[in-house]
């Protein structure tokens, strides 16, 4: 459903939340082992996060990624268009330019339903909401 990147990007912004919230600020190698992704395609997806101010990065020897207090009521959405842009909201399943109400593909009024219903859960759930999910135990980033 999400890009292979816009995985990683939640994943790791989860991660990242859960040490911020400890005041701990998380190195590239440490997200990279804790999503199972590579360091070098990590690197690149926290790169777009913290161009688009989902995660705040700092040099040197206290630094490392980190999530502020206020951006812990970021949404999913706010993710997802980070990485992904906002296709998977608003555009055709069968990825097709021109397909609309009026000009529908084959799938097109089966799939609004369920693009709707995306669109409104990455809109209303926060990373705040999740890290509280992952810290009481009721979900994993990890096997």
């Amino acid at each position: 459903m999400f890009s292979k990147a816009c995985e990683y990007g939640i994943r790791a912004s989860l991660f990242i939340a859960r040490g911020s919230k400890k005041e701990r600020r998380t190195s590239l190698k440490e997200i990279a082992a804790a999503i199972n992704s590579p360091e070098a395609f990590t690197a690149k997806i926290l790169q777009k996060l913290v161009q688009q101010d989902i995660i705040n990065s700092a040099k040197g020897p206290q630094g490392g990624f980190f999530i502020t207090p206020e951006n812990q009521t970021l949404v999913l959405a706010d993710i997802v268009k980070a990485i992904d842009g906002d296709a998977i909201m608003t555009g055709c399943a069968l990825g097709l330019e021109k397909c609309s109400e009026d000009h529908p593909c084959p799938i097109h009024f089966d799939f609004a339903e369920i693009r709707n219903n995306l669109k409104k859960m990455l809109e209303k759930t926060t990373i705040l909401e999740l890290t509280s999910r992952l810290d009481s135990g009721l979900g994993f980033l990890k096997v």
